[in-house]
């Protein structure tokens, strides 16, 4: 069974608290995190850092997340940049708290090939008050050159009560 994000608690802070710790730990987080939002598994991401404002994800250069220049396709990098944006806002967020990406720009800077890994440092919500935050996320390449550089809108609120959902 797939956690819940919706329930009365931070479920992805308490998944990785309690996982991050363990060997293997990390891999088995980023599954489930992938199972919790399918279309962000497909890329086969891994979360090696994760805390309050921080995330930092690696991406293996496969076939299967490559274009016809035999570089990782634009989208990849994309799905890249909001799983390690919505990794470090949800491990933040307050237990009444959620959020959706609003809107998200990206700046494609050099082809990316081998492993990629995105960084964010972004600002932590104390309340699940209705705003808007900034998450800024850098992807660089192996040799630690920036390939890409992405900002997520993310739209931060309550979640529903128990009667509402």
């Amino acid at each position: 069974m797939v956690p819940s994000l919706d329930g009365p608690t931070n479920v992805l802070r308490q998944l990785w608290d309690r996982l991050s710790v363990v060997p293997g730990g990390t891999r088995v987080f980023s599954h489930l995190a992938g199972r919790m939002a399918p279309y962000t598994g497909t890329i086969g991401a891994r979360v090696v850092e994760l805390r309050e404002g921080f995330a930092r994800v690696e991406l293996p250069d496969r076939p299967r997340v490559r274009n016809h220049l035999r570089s990782i396709h634009a989208v990849a990098l994309v799905n890249l940049a909001e799983l390690c944006g919505n990794a470090a806002l949800s491990y933040s967020l307050p237990d009444d708290a959620r959020f959706i990406v609003a809107g998200l720009s990206i700046e494609y800077v050099k082809k990316a090939r081998g492993t990629i890994t995105a960084v964010t440092e972004c600002s932590v919500p104390h309340t699940s008050a209705r705003q808007e935050y900034e998450v800024p996320v850098v992807m660089t390449d192996d040799a630690g050159e920036v390939v890409a550089r992405a900002t997520l809108r993310s739209l931060v609120g309550p979640k529903p009560s128990a009667n509402q959902a």
